[in-house]
């Protein structure tokens, strides 16, 4: 299963980004989507999932800031970034989980690099 991820860049704080992350058909419909971030030298860690029901969470780190949205037409799970502080700086990476199972797929890490 492979999971497409775009939109990654550079961007000073304050500005905003938009990634994307594309999905089989085959998983989308069944599967938590989600995004997770890891920077030099820590853990990666979620920034946000949606469930199949549009059921949203967030990292306390994000909210008010970031918007975690699926695209059902599409089979894509977008994060709108607003607001973006240096500490955003992280690559980051998309992420699809059948709940209560082990099934889980990861696409590759997308950059994200916020300048003061």
């Amino acid at each position: 299963v492979q999971l497409q991820a775009s939109g990654g860049g550079s961007v000073q704080a304050g500005g905003s980004l938009r990634l994307a992350c594309a999905a089989p058909g085959s998983i989308f419909g069944l599967y938590i989507m989600g995004w997770y971030r890891q920077a030099p030298g820590k853990q990666r860690e979620l920034v946000a999932v949606i469930t199949t029901g549009g059921v949203t969470n967030y990292a306390d780190s994000v909210k008010g800031r970031f918007i975690i949205s699926r695209d059902n037409a599409k089979n894509t799970v977008n994060l709108q970034m607003n607001s973006l502080k240096p500490e955003d700086t992280a690559a980051y990476f998309c992420n699809a989980h059948r709940f209560n199972t082990r099934d889980t797929y990861w696409g590759q890490g997308t950059q994200v690099t916020v300048s003061s």
